[in-house]
């Protein structure tokens, strides 16, 4: 029997590297040999649409926002029988055996946050920097990472049932949604931003840092992107200069590079004002 949970581990053998990936250890003659995406995508193409069961395969992240490199991974998302995960996940890891082998695995724990089965694979003779982020969606299952002013242009491999057709983002729900943020996000900037201070006034700069990060740079990240990209508030940094005008990621840019407690302070300062600006900007989001 399958038990996909007993694969969180090192594939052996493996040749023994530092954890550090030095982008020296790929030169030319090693990458001309690797194995590339579009190795990857049609072994795992060729290896589940002929299944019954498989019903379609896309790609997101980059690849949906036509911004793929050489640094980019493989967000590939498939839909199936509700009752045949297990044997999609099967199909899929003997493709990548057969293609190059997996070197390294981690499945996410169950239930996970988005409710569908999803595992990250590292592979062998292939760039460290091409992961295979593969999740397996339940047909039953509503949700699909498909909408496209949050998730982009799917890149369609196959659609049996027309699965890929994305319904426009819910507006209304959606302002509901950014109103109940914002007026949270008044309420935990204001009441938590003083962590920080707090923690730099005992001289204890490390747990500064966190406090600062979680009440001071975050709900302000979340409120500019209310403000600019609303569909995409809740990415914090994923996709930030992309996502939010030039002009605003550079002013943003000394928030998180502080060099002491003193700069610290002084950002926590400047962050409140920006932050009080950007909510009465966006304050009438949702309402009327």
């Amino acid at each position: 029997m399958y038990v996909p949970a007993e694969c969180n581990k090192r594939r052996e053998p493996i040749v023994r590297r530092s954890f550090y990936i030095d982008n020296k250890q790929y030169g030319d003659d090693m990458a001309a040999a690797m194995v590339t995406r579009g190795d990857v995508l049609a072994a795992l193409r060729d290896a589940l649409e002929p299944l019954e069961y498989v019903y379609a395969m896309w790609e997101g992240g980059a690849a949906s926002f036509d911004r793929v490199d050489e640094w980019s991974d493989i967000d590939l998302q498939v839909d199936a029988d509700d009752e045949r995960i297990a044997d999609v996940v099967a199909a899929s890891e003997r493709a990548l055996e057969s293609l190059t082998g997996i070197e390294l695995r981690y499945e996410i724990p169950q239930p996970s946050w988005h409710g569908h089965w999803q595992a990250f694979y590292r592979l062998k003779n292939a760039s460290p920097y091409l992961l295979v982020d593969f999740v397996v969606i339940k047909h039953g299952n509503p949700e699909k990472f498909l909408t496209r002013e949050i998730h982009g242009n799917a890149v369609v491999h196959f659609d049996k049932r027309n699965v890929t057709h994305a319904e426009p983002i819910d507006a209304e729900a959606l302002a509901a949604r950014l109103a109940g943020r914002i007026e949270s996000l008044r309420l935990l900037f204001d009441m938590f931003h003083v962590m920080t201070l707090k923690e730099l006034n005992r001289g204890n700069e490390i747990e500064a840092v966190a406090f600062y990060q979680s009440y001071v740079v975050r709900p302000l990240v979340e409120a500019l992107r209310i403000k600019h990209i609303p569909a995409r508030y809740n990415f914090h940094t994923r996709y930030l200069y992309y996502d939010l005008p030039h002009d605003v990621v550079e002013r943003l840019r000394p928030f998180f590079f502080v060099a002491n407690g003193a700069e610290m302070r002084e950002r926590c300062r400047e962050a409140a004002e920006w932050m009080e600006r950007t909510l009465e900007e966006i304050s009438e989001v949702g309402k009327g």
